[in-house]
């Protein structure tokens, strides 16, 4: 013991140099600064379960937790489309949720975003079109961004948010919004 303490006496105090900063609190920063300058408060999402597995579901539901902090970047889920500003609808549109899709489309505020979620939102899925099932959810609504996926991953979720809110800068109609492709 003796001659360890020697060691470090004559060493000294050996630590490493301090991390760099992390890049990705300045994005974060800088995402939440933009969303706040196009819409001037936070981007207020109303989700949709349009009929589907609720795969897609457990996917959103992760953009909450710590590690993607949706709340943080100024995104939050509200419970009345006349407070939203985007729609996030997942699932082939069952015939029985079609009028409930329409009337929350139409009560949702101009300008308004549509993001259609998932395989089963985007196709149709396995699911198509059928006596029970209207299909995707373009076949009842018009859809700004489509995200492939069975489910779609939190971060493929969130970049199509995201290009539906860098789309609001615009609001030149539909062709004009941006779409996310796998």
């Amino acid at each position: 013991m003796l001659k360890t303490l020697r060691q470090i006496a004559i060493i000294g105090i050996a630590t490493e140099s301090p991390p760099p900063p992390d890049d990705s609190l300045s994005v974060r920063e800088a995402l939440h600064e933009r969303i706040r300058h196009l819409l001037g408060r936070a981007l207020c999402i109303r989700h949709v379960d349009a009929g589907s597995c609720n795969g897609c579901e457990l996917e959103i539901h992760a953009l909450n937790n710590p590690l993607y902090n949706l709340e943080g970047l100024g995104i939050r889920f509200v419970a009345s489309p006349r407070h939203a500003d985007l729609l996030l609808v997942t699932g082939p549109v069952s015939k029985h949720m079609e009028a409930a899709l329409l009337r929350t489309y139409e009560a949702t505020p101009d300008p308004k975003l549509v993001v259609a979620l998932g395989d089963c939102g985007c196709t149709g899925g396995v699911f198509g079109e059928s006596y029970a099932s209207r299909g995707r959810v373009a076949n009842v609504v018009p859809v700004d961004v489509a995200v492939p996926g069975c489910p779609p991953t939190p971060t493929r979720i969130l970049q199509g948010i995201l290009a539906a809110a860098g789309a609001t800068t615009s609001f030149k109609g539909r062709e004009g919004h941006p779409s996310i492709r796998s």
